[in-house]
């Protein structure tokens, strides 16, 4: 709930951080230290900068940093949690549902939802800690729990499979907390589960992302080989050293477990931090990127990882719905020119570009459908509803394009028609104002300008009378017997065609005739 609440409430804005942290390592550590420290989840941090990597957004060597903050962040919540902090529990669930009752029209109200869920791990904390209690004196947890001590290798695995199935190292550390502090389980031992749940923490975000691009799965392997080093390099040293340095720093076990696990994650960042560039080029070296032709039918802003924060969500299938976009217009840019040359190639290349269309408002309506998932506010349904319409409108242009008014220039194509000066200017002046309406709904769509939206309603009404000028002149050149006018009457009476009242096309869908 916590992080939920604080990704839904700061998600746009952290994004944004992350995405300005390039400049610099140290920059980009404190970035994520800080992102994380909110979020409470590295995991989460994780995999919005391995979607910034893949995309380009950011670069390898930051996203690296970023993730070495991010470790360290996550150790500031765990040294907040492990604090005695009962008396906070009933004000943060108090004060939460409060927050997120009074807040419920605005973005706000995931921070009390975020409250209520400090609120509730307070509880849990002291349910587990009473809980564990009694357990240190139990024969079966110590018939488990004494092999692992002398197996510290087999306790770090176990560990580090726990955590990733429960995909939070935050909480494990805690759990850990609440056993030792209890005496259920001996502090030796613990400091060996929080290394394992470090590695687990790592090994998530390599597996979500196993099927992205390669410099996407880079960061959360980079992070991943980072933290199998720093505990191959600490488990030597953990009695001889480590412990009796923890054991000065606080002689509580709660506190030393905790103390532990932030030392660890400095002492990594720390070390590791002057090596990223090296790390990188290992990486690139381990992940080569795969070379491929681009596929046009695929989305390129369709990020997966953004579905948790709405607005990044919607930005994403905005971008993709304005790609597909300028793909129609340039459909129906060519139009004109597959009518004026009968060039037969140019109108297979414009059904080409309609199968694509077809495939990236088929992604788009997918996403659409994940985000419908989420709890939105009434600003963002209403944008959800406009690209969802918008890209639907799109799509349907496209099968117009592909269905009728290619199908009329293959006819003309076959029969060799030709169209008149005067018939020929009429259309080429509608065919421009409808990509001046066109390119005024795509201004519409990326702006929400009102002033906008009515001079594309007015021209509406300009093409309507536009329409209904060209089709007078249609019939003046065929009572003046024009040449090629004629001829194309001619060819269409001498067809025999089905009866007006068996055809029911929609009014977007009635086809005008060459000529």
């Amino acid at each position: 709930m916590v992080s939920y609440g604080l990704n839904r409430a700061f998600g746009t804005m952290l994004r944004r951080i992350i995405s300005n942290s390039t400049n610099n390592r140290f920059k980009a550590f404190f970035v994520g230290l800080s992102v994380a420290a909110i979020l409470q989840s590295s995991t989460a941090t994780s995999l919005i900068v391995s979607s910034f990597a893949a995309r380009s957004v950011i670069t390898v060597s930051a996203a690296i940093a970023v993730m070495l903050g991010a470790d360290v962040g996550t150790t500031i919540a765990a040294q907040f949690m492990s604090l005695d902090l009962r008396w906070l529990a009933p004000v943060m669930i108090t004060s939460g549902y409060i927050v997120a009752k009074a807040m419920e029209e605005t973005q706000y109200k995931h921070v009390g939802r975020a409250m209520i869920g400090i609120g509730l791990a307070l509880v849990a904390l002291k349910a587990i800690t009473a809980v564990a209690e009694p357990l240190k004196h139990s024969e079966v947890l110590q018939a488990l729990t004494g092999p692992l001590g002398d197996q510290p290798i087999l306790a770090v695995m176990i560990s580090a499979l726990i955590t990733w199935m429960v995909h939070s190292s935050l909480g494990m550390v805690l759990l850990y907390m609440s056993f030792v502090g209890s005496g259920t389980i001996p502090v030796e031992l613990g400091l060996f589960m929080v290394l394992g749940a470090n590695i687990g923490g790592a090994l998530g975000p390599v597996i979500m992302t196993l099927r992205d691009m390669p410099a996407g799965r880079r960061v959360p392997l980079g992070n991943l080989v980072i933290r199998g080093l720093g505990v191959l390099f600490v488990m030597p040293f953990m009695s001889s050293l480590i412990l009796p340095f923890i054991e000065q720093l606080h002689p509580n076990p709660a506190r030393m477990l905790v103390n532990f696990h932030t030392a660890f994650n400095i002492g990594v960042a720390l070390l590791f931090l002057p090596f990223i560039v090296p790390l990188t080029r290992l990486s690139q070296v381990v992940l080569p990127d795969r070379p491929r032709d681009e596929d046009e039918s695929l989305p390129r802003y369709l990020d997966p990882i953004a579905i948790s924060t709405p607005p990044a969500a919607l930005a994403c299938v905005s971008r993709e719905t304005l790609r597909i976009c300028d793909i129609v217009q340039g459909m129906l840019r060519d139009t004109l020119e597959s009518f004026r040359v009968n060039n037969a190639r140019l109108v297979k290349d414009i059904r080409d570009r309609e199968a694509i269309v077809d495939s990236l408002y088929e992604s788009v309506k997918t996403y659409l459908a994940r985000l419908s998932g989420e709890s939105l506010s009434k600003e963002e349904t209403r944008r959800y509803m406009q690209i969802l319409n918008f890209s639907t409108n799109l799509e349907h242009v496209g099968d117009i394009i592909d269905n009728s008014m290619m199908e009329m220039a293959m006819k003309k194509i076959r029969n060799q028609d030709t169209f008149s000066r005067q018939g020929f200017a009429e259309i080429a002046a509608m065919h421009a104002l409808v990509m001046g309406n066109m390119q005024l709904a795509h201004n519409v769509f990326m702006t929400g300008d009102i002033a906008m939206a009515r001079k594309m309603f007015e021209a509406k009404t300009v093409l309507r009378s536009q329409e209904k000028s060209a089709s007078e002149g249609h019939f003046r050149r065929l009572s003046e017997g024009v040449a090629e006018t004629a001829r194309a009457g001619r060819r269409n009476k001498g067809r025999r065609r089905p009866c007006q009242k068996n055809i029911r096309f929609k009014p977007h869908e009635q086809r005008a005739k060459p000529g």
